[in-house]
């Protein structure tokens, strides 16, 4: 093994772990308090504590559930290239950290859509 082979491994498991860990986070503990520094801000899920709340935990159940699928995934992906030269190495990292990026944003737009689908532009539950 080379040890840039490991550095690759580390960076590219960096994303999946901090969706796991955030994901858990939003779901079991959302910020209390809106804020414009820490957590899901958009400006459907700032409309009220409801949205607020309800965004974080939602939110957090993509990026949970995603970052278990991407960790394992990962690992995989990077085994195929375990003793090979430190440029296909590197490249392969990348390219698994880029398409990362994907599943990281993805969550966005369910929890969008769920939003303006449970609550109305003033962040009111729909009935």
């Amino acid at each position: 093994m080379h040890p840039f082979w490991l550095f690759m491994l580390i960076i590219d498991l960096l994303i999946p772990i901090m969706m796991i860990g955030f994901g858990r986070i939003f779901v079991t503990r959302p910020p209390k308090k809106i804020n414009h520094i820490y957590g899901y801000r958009t400006a459907m899920s700032m409309k009220s504590n409801e949205t607020w709340v309800f965004a974080h935990q939602y939110f957090g159940k993509w990026w949970f559930t995603i970052g278990l699928f991407l960790l394992p995934l990962s690992v995989i992906s990077l085994l195929f290239v375990w003793n090979s030269q430190i440029h296909t190495i590197g490249t392969v990292g990348g390219v698994i950290c880029l398409i990362q990026l994907f599943p990281l944003v993805f969550p966005v737009f369910p929890t969008e859509k769920k939003l303006k689908q449970l609550f109305d532009q003033n962040g009111k539950r729909r009935r």
